[in-house]
């Protein structure tokens, strides 16, 4: 067991094949296989998608931003050209994947055309709308915070980071543009939250 714990490929491997087995299992509920056991799926994507994005953005705001002051110059290196540029890998690609899910999701569920306009498709009734209002904030924040990773936080981490060469004055710059957005997707990312679980819990 130690040896297949050792090895992270081998252990995702693993926990997916245990995943696909509850997720078939599940296909024996009620539902079978149909549209709501899909829906069912779009979300486990959605959500494992989302805790890896989000996961990652605590970690840069909570851990290393605020550390990397207090680490000597010469073992600065080490974040910037090794454990930097992996997260941000994984950081990117799950900000795409937990947003394509989500609106696979709420297409899935028939809300996507409400929550993007805010109940207003189709008329908004007050009261009976207001889930689609809460629902669509927070795929709003989500979208926001999604275009803030792919066009402000990776093109600057890119340069503060020396993938892209630029000059010292323009890596700083960088830098400072790409702490400043990741910041604005922490501030987001709580409301964002809110609007997410509450609304699961009360409309869904």
């Amino acid at each position: 067991m130690a040896g297949l714990l050792s090895n992270f490929r081998n252990t995702i491997i693993l926990s997916v094949i245990l995943a696909l087995v509850m997720a078939f299992g599940f296909g024996h509920s009620p539902h079978g296989f149909d549209d709501a056991y899909f829906s069912a799926v779009f979300r486990v994507m959605h959500v494992f998608f989302g805790i890896l994005w989000i996961g990652l953005l605590y970690y840069f705001n909570f851990v290393q931003i605020r550390v990397m002051p207090q680490i000597p110059a010469e073992l600065k290196p080490a974040i910037s050209k090794y454990i930097a540029p992996e997260a941000l890998f994984w950081f990117r690609w799950a900000a795409l994947a937990t947003w394509v899910m989500g609106v696979i999701l709420a297409y899935s569920r028939g809300y996507l055309g409400e929550a993007a306009t805010l109940g207003l498709w189709g008329g908004y009734t007050p009261g009976s709308d207001m889930g689609f209002v809460f629902i669509g904030v927070g795929m709003w924040l989500a979208t926001i915070m999604f275009l803030n990773v792919w066009g402000v936080i990776w093109p600057n981490q890119k340069r503060a980071l020396g993938i892209v060469v630029v000059d010292d004055a323009a890596k700083a710059k960088a830098a400072r543009m790409a702490m400043l957005f990741s910041r604005i997707n922490t501030l987001l990312s709580i409301p964002m939250l809110v609007c997410m679980t509450m609304y699961q819990t009360l409309f869904g």
